[in-house]
């Protein structure tokens, strides 16, 4: 049996605000999109880990599709900066009110949270805070910091907000060196006035292009929804755009509609479209691509982060049509120039 999934909500049942927007009804999903409910033991000890330490996560408060299957191999995208967003993106459910105050202790319980649960890759990702300073830059910082003294063999990504141009943040995060930048583009440009009304297209798309130049050795990353009324042409020149600002890894996920309060679902996108999506990317020279129903920014993001790393070094190594090789099981990895986040060797 499968059902929908209704994450835990700590934010929104605090701040009602967020739901003043005129219903729209939430669609019926198709089979290829409904997931299991989470029941296994390993998915309810990292729930109660988060809850430990207080922590909160991008996959309740955004109410992911994948949390059962994520936490369940204890892969978990915390989310910091509290749980209550500046802004009111029409697609997101994380709450939008008056922010939560910053918590001093908040970087070392995720490097605690990263060492009990064992981490090899953790994604550290906020709400918007523009009524901080610095955008939340320095707090950003501090957990990554924290997080490498902590666990030295941890690697790092972080999935920031753009920080409203605030001056030097950027330079803040990128000076702490994670191992990935991500900033999500989420939508086409001419949807930003409806979709994505708190932010501008260009000012994220600088943001991946200067965290680059900052710092070429940085893995640059960043997604996009599809089902909210774009057309193929537009994520298409998304896609050069992403490439002329020198990311290496972009996402393609289906928008589902969290409530009846934000933006309506255009349509489904069957997996074969999806498919394309992965095969046009790739022909555009990022190193990897991931594009299906589920697929989200930080699922399952340290595989993906292995063979981010190896498709690099294959690159510049100029092996093009080598197969990725199961480093667990040889040590040597041996992938191509570009690959998707699903390419396996066959059985």
């Amino acid at each position: 049996m499968t059902v929908e999934i209704k994450a835990p909500r700590r934010g929104a049942e605090r701040h009602p605000e967020k739901r003043n927007r005129p219903d729209s009804p939430v669609q019926r999903k198709p089979d290829w999109i409904r997931v299991k409910a989470p029941v296994s033991q390993t998915y309810k000890e990292t729930r109660d880990l988060m809850r430990e330490l207080d922590l909160v996560t991008v996959c309740e408060e955004a109410a992911c599709p994948n949390i059962g299957e994520c936490w369940s191999q204890r892969h978990a995208t915390v989310m910091i900066l509290g749980s209550v967003c500046t802004r009111a993106c029409a697609f997101c459910n994380v709450a939008t009110g008056m922010p939560d105050k910053l918590d001093p202790h908040e970087p070392d319980h995720v490097a605690e949270m990263a060492a009990r649960v064992g981490l090899k890759h953790i994604v550290i990702t906020s709400v918007d805070r523009d009524d901080l300073p610095d955008g939340g830059a320095e707090h950003f910082a501090r957990t990554i910091r924290a997080v490498r003294r902590a666990n030295p063999e941890t690697t790092i990504e972080v999935l920031t907000p753009d920080f409203k141009n605030k001056p030097g943040a950027l330079e803040t995060v990128v000076e702490a060196r994670p191992d990935v930048f991500n900033h999500n583009l989420e939508t086409v440009p001419r949807l930003y006035p409806s979709i994505r009304p708190g932010a501008r297209y260009f000012t994220s798309l600088y943001l991946l292009a200067r965290a680059k130049e900052l710092d070429p050795s940085i893995f640059t990353k960043s997604g996009l929804m599809v089902g909210l009324g774009e057309g193929a042409e537009e994520l298409y020149q998304v896609m050069d755009d992403l490439r002329s600002a020198g990311v290496d890894f972009m996402t393609i996920g289906q928008y589902l509609q969290p409530t009846p309060k934000h933006a309506a679902v255009d349509r489904f996108v069957p997996p074969t479209e999806f498919g394309t999506y992965e095969k046009v990317g790739r022909g555009k020279g990022f190193l990897m691509m991931s594009a299906s129903p589920l697929t989200r920014s930080s699922y399952l993001a340290g595989d993906d982060f292995a063979r981010l790393r190896a498709a690099r070094e294959a690159h510049l190594a100029g092996l093009p049509s080598m197969r990725l090789v199961d480093l667990a099981t040889t040590g040597e990895m041996s992938p191509p120039a570009t690959m998707t986040s699903t390419d396996r060797l066959p059985n």
